[in-house]
């Protein structure tokens, strides 16, 4: 099997994949785990963390063939290759800037391009052709734009939700630390729906208007993909993204683990 992994600062997600379904354009994911990313794991913490978890689909670190992994914190990619290598015997796929990816990069400085933001890339063509634009949220909001030609061409780094929520919260000594959920007015009647309308209708119309400038520079519009662990909290407002799939980067690894070690 496949273990397809998404670091990141944050969280860390990892994917499982029947890896006899390489050949094959699409492929079911058939588990995926959510779990925080710690700085200080190391290879041997990282793999008892993973018998836990593969213990609740009756698997052992055994049935693990392969490993792919996106890493957005350097500290941690050594341990989790160390953790990939000790159950396959082989060195995982890590992807960075210079993996080749198939895609066509018209940024500036490609070597700055985040793994996060290939994988994702990657499978959005797959899944929903060129162009296309990408929302991840996250730690941070990425925009993330392939053009006509099938290109990626850059995109929109910002603040992501809770990282808004978090900041809010430390520097007003008054206001107490909530749940973000979408209150069911915009105008807050008390202190804890006005902090809740500020974070949810303020990051959907930031994004929503961000969408609109990305249009009118292209001179084209683009399907609009919701992903990463907070979409499902504010996409039901937009009235620019089109679909939501939260399993964008773990499909992009698996694509490009079939691409790069398969071949195909």
């Amino acid at each position: 099997m496949l273990l397809a992994i998404d670091i990141g600062n944050t969280q860390t997600v990892l994917g499982l994949y029947d890896s006899a379904t390489d050949s094959s354009q699409s492929a079911p994911l058939l588990d995926c785990w959510r779990i925080a990313t710690v700085l200080t794991d190391t290879s041997d913490e990282i793999m008892v963390r993973l018998m836990g978890l593969l213990q609740l689909n009756s698997l052992t670190l055994s049935d693990i063939t392969d490993v792919a992994i996106a890493s957005v914190v350097p500290s941690l990619t050594k341990q989790w290759r160390v953790a990939g290598k000790r159950m396959t015997g082989s060195d995982p796929l890590v992807v960075d800037s210079t993996t080749d990816t198939g895609l066509a990069i018209k940024y500036r400085h490609p070597s700055e391009i985040g793994a996060d933001r290939l994988a994702v890339a990657v499978a959005a063509i797959a899944r929903y052709g060129a162009p296309v634009v990408v929302v991840d949220f996250g730690t941070a909001t990425n925009i993330e734009v392939v053009d006509d030609s099938g290109a990626f061409i850059g995109g929109i780094i910002s603040p992501g939700l809770m990282t808004s929520a978090e900041a809010l919260f430390s520097a007003a000594a008054r206001l107490s630390k909530i749940e973000i959920e979408i209150p069911e007015t915009v105008i807050g009647t008390t202190t804890h729906g006005a902090v809740q309308s500020g974070l949810t209708y303020g990051e959907i119309d930031r994004i929503d208007g961000l969408i609109r400038r990305i249009f009118a520079e292209l001179g084209y519009s683009a399907p609009v993909i919701a992903t990463g662990g907070l979409s499902s909290k504010v996409v039901k407002l937009s009235s620019t993204i089109t679909a939501v799939n939260d399993d964008l980067a773990l499909e992009g690894l698996r694509l490009l683990h079939r691409r790069l070690r398969n071949g195909y």
